[in-house]
């Protein structure tokens, strides 16, 4: 038994306005979310839910994990800027050089995401959202890939990618050096184990695989809360 990526979580002081960005920017569905939030259902391939999640605390590094979204040809990409920019999203300098060739851009919470430039072939077949880039060791990476049961697409020089075998985006660690942590992560995966899985087993064997169990206060809807190797939080959902 290996869990699903039930939904990546974003933390968010306006879940309602941060969800309506998301769901006219990526033309996703929008459901009400038993917890004080808002649930987008993926319109392609990409497999996971975004849920988003009231929180008090505003958002104050840079996030650990964000979309690299992809571009057909260039003048698909500046029509992606100019969408989300209308939308609310804005210009960010994360460190970026002037020849690098993808727009780095923030949500109207500073969320973080990269519009790709054309011609990318590591992300060539994996749909507008090619990746969900994340910072982490190559030890994370192999956790996710024996935790989702998702085989390895890359491994060279410490980087490791991962990716369903139905497809959809990527998953991508870029190796050290890893940026310093601070605070709860406000991007996080939720799991989800079958429907006639066992979760105390499934959280057995992700313990196993080198998780940690965190002790959060009960969390939002009664998961249990671990950490993978990185320390990066996520969740495993208990059925209702």
């Amino acid at each position: 038994m290996t869990s699903q990526l039930f939904a990546l979580c974003f933390d968010a002081r306006e879940p309602a306005r941060l969800a309506r960005f998301w769901s006219e920017f990526l033309g996703w569905e929008t459901i009400g979310d038993p917890h004080d939030g808002l649930t987008l259902l993926p319109g392609d391939d990409t497999g996971f839910r975004l849920r988003f999640l009231r929180t008090q605390e505003p958002k104050t590094v840079q996030n650990l994990m964000h979309f690299d979204l992809t571009s057909a040809f260039p003048e698909e990409q500046e029509q992606t800027v100019t969408r989300a920019l209308a939308l609310g999203a804005r210009h960010i300098d994360v460190g970026q050089r002037p020849e690098e060739g993808h727009v780095v851009l923030a949500d109207p919470e500073g969320n973080e995401f990269c519009v790709i430039e054309a011609g990318n072939k590591f992300l060539a077949d994996c749909g507008f959202i090619g990746a969900l880039a994340c910072d982490g060791s190559q030890a994370v990476g192999y956790f996710w890939s024996q935790a989702l049961g998702w085989p390895l697409v890359w491994d060279q020089d410490q980087e490791t990618a991962i990716r369903s075998p139905h497809g959809g985006p990527k998953i991508t660690w870029g190796g050290p050096p890893l940026m310093p942590r601070a605070g709860r992560d406000r991007l996080r995966f939720d799991l989800a184990t079958p429907a006639d899985g066992d979760p105390r087993a499934e959280v057995d064997r992700l313990l196993s695989l080198g998780a940690t169990r965190l002790d959060t206060g009960g969390g939002e809807d009664g998961g249990v809360a671990l950490a993978d190797p990185d320390g990066n939080e996520f969740r495993v959902l208990t059925p209702r």
